[in-house]
């Protein structure tokens, strides 16, 4: 799969990377090479789907099993998916029953020892597949290792570290925390079959609920690197949600961890401010007033107490 040159972008005149190779490809000489699959899932994010796909190729990995799981997109990401179609294990455009669908559908017909999703505005940085593939190799004790990362904006350029990644991690911190960045996160098809697949009936933090379910199956090996960007943008789930999704948060800290705590003290006292401004939106603000300032009060003492240890 490998040997078919990479076709040039499909605008023509970008340059740096991933639109131009970073750095040589591995050795495909040395035969210890683990198989990584990656998969991708997509819907109608033309705007970065060919940078996304371009980084994962473009790392030449010897031993790649690529897969797209594009959810019936209407913006042209199918034409982007079939101009790199000969260099893609698999590929459709159907609808889906949302992202964490459709990476268990990806997962499920993959053959790869290693595993790891890049979701489509993401990008990975050069060298990352190869970093993984010789630290799974030569340490057939690791489960799940992951490493640190940049966020980046729109137009793919560094905003700042991704500070939340922690180097070592409990139980109780990962029920109220979510300290893994997530494409810069693989781990063995073995951990996958053990831990079950993702939970798609959430709707936000289904990765983190899938990290807190590994971990109690083996400790995570932190790598002390860069290998992922994380592109913050308008529609990026991160970013949207509102309420509902730290409620989602609040659930799963609930079931993993404790009613008490911090991270769902804090979004159920989020949920009882919000539910009074929803009930007093049409009063009069003389009377709207006092009861909304009465309700953010709790909220405003448990995230400056709380401070650090729940999900924002």
């Amino acid at each position: 799969m490998n040997a078919i040159p990479i076709p040039p972008p499909l605008v023509n005149g970008r340059s740096g990377w991933p639109w131009e190779a970073a750095e040589p490809p591995p050795a495909t000489k040395d035969s210890f090479w683990p198989t990584i699959t990656i998969v991708t899932p997509s819907y109608n994010q033309a705007a970065y789907l060919e940078e996304t796909i371009r980084s994962v190729l473009l790392q030449q990995y010897p031993a790649l099993e690529y897969i797209i799981m594009d959810g019936g997109s209407t913006d042209g990401s199918v034409d982007i998916i079939r101009h790199y179609a000969n260099h893609l294990a698999y590929w459709q455009s159907e609808p889906d029953d949302g992202q964490a669908d459709a990476i268990n559908k990806a997962f499920a017909r993959a053959n790869g020892e290693i595993m790891g999703w890049l979701n489509s505005d993401d990008v990975y940085m050069p060298g990352t597949l190869s970093v993984i593939g010789r630290l799974f190799a030569g340490q057939p004790e690791t489960q799940l290792a992951y490493g640190e990362g940049w966020y980046i904006d729109p137009a793919g350029n560094r905003l700042e570290p991704c500070r939340f990644v922690r180097r070592k991690i409990t139980d109780t911190y990962l029920a109220n925390m979510d300290p893994i960045l997530q494409p810069a996160a693989f781990w063995r098809r073995s951990l996958w079959d053990a831990t079950g697949p993702l939970n798609s009936s959430l709707h936000w933090v289904f990765d983190w609920e899938w990290f807190i379910r590994a971990h109690k199956q083996t400790n995570f090996h932190y790598i002390p690197k860069a290998l992922a960007y994380y592109r913050v943008q308008p529609q990026a789930k991160t970013r949207t949600g509102g309420i509902e999704r730290q409620l989602e948060h609040a659930s799963v800290t609930r079931h993993y961890g404790a009613w008490w705590h911090p991270n769902n003290v804090v979004q159920q006292l989020r949920r009882f401010e919000h539910g009074t401004q929803v009930i007093t939106a049409a009063w009069p603000s003389w009377l709207a007033a006092p009861l909304r300032g009465l309700t953010a009060g709790p909220r405003v003492i448990a995230e400056r107490v709380l401070h650090g240890t729940y999900m924002p």
